[in-house]
């Protein structure tokens, strides 16, 4: 069987898609604890706690969307818009380390440690490398 049509690739997807999930909810539900996690200072002022709090919960609905948007085409899509998307999701997360490194000077790894991953199992979703994926195959 070819790498690219492993059913580990599709299980592999669905867990990247449960973390989304799972961090969206977090902003959305919990936004300072989900702040926590970009290793920023905590506002001092009651209106930037706000300001922040409000940014988390659209944080967490971008999460949502994702891991949604993950869900979706693992189960009724094809594998190369799952890799798609799944190589789209590690930029998401190579930005926002980018923007804490930029901001703080640490933090990225929080959000680099598993870009890669995305990454990994989104090109080999799409891989033309093993010679078996040509066009749109349904999962």
């Amino acid at each position: 069987m070819a790498i690219s049509q492993s059913p580990y690739l599709r299980i592999a997807a669905i867990v990247f898609a449960t973390i989304f999930l799972g961090f969206g909810i977090n902003g959305i539900s919990r936004p300072r604890s989900a702040f926590e996690v970009f290793e920023f200072k905590i506002p001092a002022s009651t209106a930037d706690q706000q300001l922040v709090d409000s940014l988390m919960v659209l944080y967490g609905v971008r999460d949502v969307f994702m891991g949604l948007a993950i869900y979706a085409v693992a189960w009724f899509g094809t594998r190369k818009s799952l890799g798609l998307i799944l190589v789209a999701a590690s930029g998401v997360a190579f930005v926002d380390g980018a923007v804490c490194r930029a901001q703080i000077g640490r933090g990225e790894w929080n959000h680099w440690g598993y870009a890669p991953a995305l990454t990994v199992v989104g090109a080999m979703l799409l891989s033309g490398s093993d010679g078996k994926v040509k066009g749109a195959k349904h999962l």
